[in-house]
């Protein structure tokens, strides 16, 4: 086949451009691999005619042309099910109407193998996410397993999960199907036509956007450039000064001889092994991920339909594991190796959406050797990104803009962390790992003192953040190890790595009763929380007031001292954001900022710091608004102090009254140079104070000084996500994403819909109420004490309406607690009679479990705690049972 792809390649060949160029363009889409056709298809489609694709040689020339071309359904992630749901409709069917062509589709089913009760249980969850989705898929016993596949070894089998309609995709005949169906629609296919510049402008406002691109053969203008080019992406991105954070890799993959009994066998995925084996007709495609790839540092301009040589020193592991699967290879003979590049990025997620450096410039790329399974939903998103401003699903995981400015141009991090991906690339997806590469890149003043004190951290985006606080000592991150590749030594009595590893259970973990004594010492006495990686903005100029009312979905134009819980929407009222928005005194003193005029200080979850900063300016640059924005999230600290004593604590350390009547809920003060605000994401009593970084550890040892005697203690982000769920508030990007509306995640409070002022997505969101909610978030609680992650199905009176997006334990209620938006199966409308008469169960690795469903928080529905309101016996009470 390869060799077919090739010759035809180098006969088709010519020196110059297939088609003229045309002066101009919509969008110039670069790279004719699976995400260029299949973007400049979508396009097309989506009724984008004037549009252009650039490949330098042939189509599919750089890495796609020796794709395996794999497509499973079932990933642990809805949006990407989503997204290869959309990929296998183009491919088995669409392209096929469209064009009378067909794409080289083979459905001969799926087959994921486990070797323990780990690896079937990560299985048994696809599988029970999957029933949401109407994909069919049996967990099979070996015996069942040896029936389906007569030639595998299934005596070290715990079991396998067969997915019938899983299959192979052709990667030639997709590509060129597509672009006759694009060419169809009026779109314009160009070969043998390399990208010599991407030209940009700057506008008024100072903003930079892309105006042409330049080839040998001619300049087109367009606003909008399009990088598919994979390995090459970074090359391209650096052409408009657009950072481009993937590495290249030589991934390989060898085609055996004829093997009899082989045909129309199912392909395989032996994630223990590592290793994947594909059929190809009468023979198998055997590959896999290794912890030894070899980076290609060099990337040629030149290589078109190449190879590399195979390192069998690095690929004989996967000969091995084959071997022991299918024990009929060892007799088999070695048709043909295929060693090409592929890009890998730091998190094994593709790169995708509009550079923050350059507007009208889109990433399509960074694919993971994920092209061709992903290409069709990706193609799709993107032209929906390109041309409405936004995708239709939640694609933040894909977002270039999920990514720290500050680590898009770190190589060690884009290196270490792209490795470590691709070394676990075959792991079992636990809830709770966190990444050991590139670690500590972002720390902030108590990152010392929390990790003497214990601290277990997390890592998000760059920025280490307290998870919990382990009993037993500290626990500090070290320099990544490459586990042990390339002849680096591996890190012995690495206490963090085994903290980490007793997380890897689909159970509760052996510190369950750890976290649980951080949750419940916040209900009921006063614990700390370390919050500084938060963002830290303050929005000022002229318009300030203008791009509040605008940008803000709540009415944050208050008096000066309020603080307001508000979402960021896009066009269609999707959540880009929720945050707190101050509205401040101008002059105070003693802080990193003293402003003039209108003046907001916004404070935003620090893993989508990011996002949402990029998210305010585009819209200030597409309003033409005049405003500052600026970033003080490195200057400053963030201690949150929470909990029924947390007034007596600070009252001895603040010079201000804290009293209900002198410090109402939702407002703050400038004291003692640090900003307090009265807030809690946890549902008690309790205050934020924004501390000057030089400040941080003297305000933090006085908050531990004065809490001594209430027994105050640190607390984790594992505590918040359970004092959190158990409240009922929203996790951006759990169980509120830019797919899910206010109105729908239960926020209509954070609307401004009462008052006459428009904001971003009010449109939308009048139409949706109009016309009742198609969907709503709903809480669910189950009786038995079964740990559930997300993911797990939500059934309604037997039929499936959902799936859990965020669950955890809820210490205080004693009870599993998950929360999933809910549809009425017939399309109707999803009210309050729908929820209550319904009989609602959750399904967990293919058992059942009885679920009630609540309209409202199942703990303090009155808030009464976070106003400070606590029965008059309660510290006595808890002090009688801690006793």
């Amino acid at each position: 086949r390869f060799i077919d792809i090739r010759c035809k390649a180098v006969e088709e060949g010519g020196s110059g451009p297939t088609k003229p160029l045309p002066k101009s363009a919509e969008a110039v889409v670069i790279g004719g691999g699976s995400l260029g056709c299949q973007t400049v298809y979508h396009l097309a489609k989506m009724g984008m005619t004037n549009v252009v694709l650039l490949e330098r040689d042939r189509l599919t020339a750089g890495t796609t042309w020796h794709t395996a071309g794999l497509l499973w359904q079932l990933r642990p992630s809805d949006v990407e099910v989503e997204l290869l749901a959309h990929t296998r409709q183009v491919i088995s069917h669409d392209l096929e109407q469209e064009t009378g062509l067909e794409t080289g589709w083979i459905q001969n089913g799926g087959l994921f193998i486990a070797s323990n009760k780990q690896r079937l249980d990560e299985y048994k969850r696809l599988m029970s996410l999957g029933k949401v989705y109407g994909i069919e898929s049996h967990v099979l016993s070996p015996a069942e397993t040896k029936d389906l596949y007569p030639l595998m070894n299934v005596d070290d089998l715990y079991g396998t999960l067969y997915v019938p309609k899983d299959g192979t995709m052709d990667p030639a005949g997709t590509c060129t199907t597509l672009s006759r169906a694009a060419t169809a629609r009026g779109a314009t296919v160009i070969e043998n036509c390399p990208v010599t510049g991407i030209q940009v402008s700057t506008d008024d406002m100072g903003v930079k956007r892309v105006k042409a691109v330049e080839t040998l053969h001619g300049t087109i203008q367009t606003p909008v450039v399009v990088n598919c080019a994979g390995v090459w992406a970074a090359k391209l991105g650096e052409m408009a000064g657009v950072k481009v954070p993937l590495v290249a890799m030589h991934h390989a993959y060898v085609v055996t001889e004829r093997i009899e009994g082989i045909q129309n066998m199912p392909n395989v995925r032996d994630h223990d092994a590592s290793v994947y084996l594909r059929l190809q007709g009468d023979a198998l495609s055997v590959g896999g991920y290794e912890q030894n790839p070899v980076f290609w540092d060099k990337v040629s301009d030149k290589f078109a339909f190449s190879l590399f040589d195979l390192d069998w020193d690095v690929f004989m592991q996967h000969i091995e594991g084959a071997i022991n699967r299918v024990p009929a290879l060892e007799q088999t003979g070695i048709k043909s190796t295929v060693c090409g590049p592929e890009s890998f990025t730091a998190d094994h997620k593709p790169l995708m959406g509009e550079a923050p450096e350059v507007r009208g410039f889109f990433l399509g790329c960074g694919f993971n050797s994920a092209g061709m399974m992903l290409g069709g939903g990706c193609g799709r998103e993107l032209a929906h990104w390109i041309i409405h401003g936004r995708p239709e699903k939640d694609m933040y995981g894909y977002d270039i803009r999920r990514f720290h400015h500050s680590l898009t141009d770190n190589n060690k991090w884009i290196r270490e962390r792209s490795h470590e991906s691709y070394a676990k690339n075959y792991s079992v997806v636990f809830p709770f790992d966190e990444p050991l590469a590139s670690r500590n890149m972002r720390t902030d003043p108590f990152h010392k003192v929390l990790t003497e004190q214990g601290c277990v951290f997390q890592e998000r985006h760059g920025w280490e953040r307290p998870g919990w606080f382990n009993q037993d000592g500290a626990a500090p991150v070290l320099d990544y190890d490459w586990y042990g590749a390339y002849d680096i030594s591996k890190n012995q009595n690495y206490k963090y790595n085994e903290l980490l590893g007793k997380e890897y259970t689909f159970d509760y973990p052996p510190h369950h009763h750890v976290i649980k004594n951080e949750c419940l010492t916040c209900r009921h006495g006063v614990s700390v929380f370390n919050m500084s990686y938060f963002g830290k903005f303050y929005l000022t100029g002229p318009d300030a007031k203008k791009a509040a009312d605008w940008l803000f979905s709540a009415d944050v134009n208050k008096i000066p001292g309020s603080t307001v819980y508000t979402c960021m929407l896009n066009k269609r009222g999707g959540s880009e954001a929720d945050l707190t928005v101050s509205r401040l005194e101008a002059g105070a003193a003693n802080l990193p900022l003293a402003p003039e005029g209108d003046a907001y200080y916004l404070a935003i979850g620090g893993g989508v710091a990011e996002h949402n900063w990029n998210h305010i300016k585009t819209v200030l640059q597409d309003e033409g608004l005049n405003c500052q924005l600026t970033d003080y999230s490195e200057d400053m600290g963030m201690i949150s102090i929470q909990g029924p004593k947390s007034r007596e604590v600070l009252q001895e350390i603040l010079d201000t009254d804290l009293s209900n009547e002198a410090f109402p809920f939702s407002t703050h003060k400038v004291c003692n140079a640090v900003r307090a605000m009265r807030l809690s994401f946890v549902g008690e009593l309790g205050w934020e104070l924004h501390i000057p970084k030089d400040s941080c550890l003297p305000v933090y040892q006085a908050v531990m000084a004065a809490g001594a005697k209430h027994s105050i203690i640190n607390a984790g982000y594992r505590a918040i996500d359970s004092l959190s769920i158990e409240k009922g508030y929203r996790h951006w990007h759990a169980d509120l994403r830019p797919d899910d509306t206010p109105l729908e995640a239960g926020l209509a409070f954070t609307c401004k819909m009462k008052s006459t002022i428009p904001f971003l997505g009010r449109a939308s969101l009048e139409k949706q109420k109009a016309e009742g909610l198609r969907r709503r978030i709903v809480c669910f609680t189950i009786d038995e004490k079964v740990p559930m992650f997300g993911l797990e199905a939500i059934f309604r009176n037997g039929v499936p309406v959902g799936h859990l997006r965020r669950s955890d334990y809820g210490f205080f209620i004693d009870k599993q607690i998950g929360y999933g938006y809910i549809r009425n199966p017939d399309g109707g409308v999803v009210n309050a009679d729908f929820i209550k008469s319904g009989k609602f169960t959750l399904e967990r690795m293919g058992v059942v479990y009885e679920a009630k469903p609540h309209l409202k928080s199942p703990f303090d529905p009155s808030n009464n705690r976070v106003k400070g309101i606590y029965p008059d016996n309660y510290h006595n009470v808890y002090k009688a049972n801690a006793q």
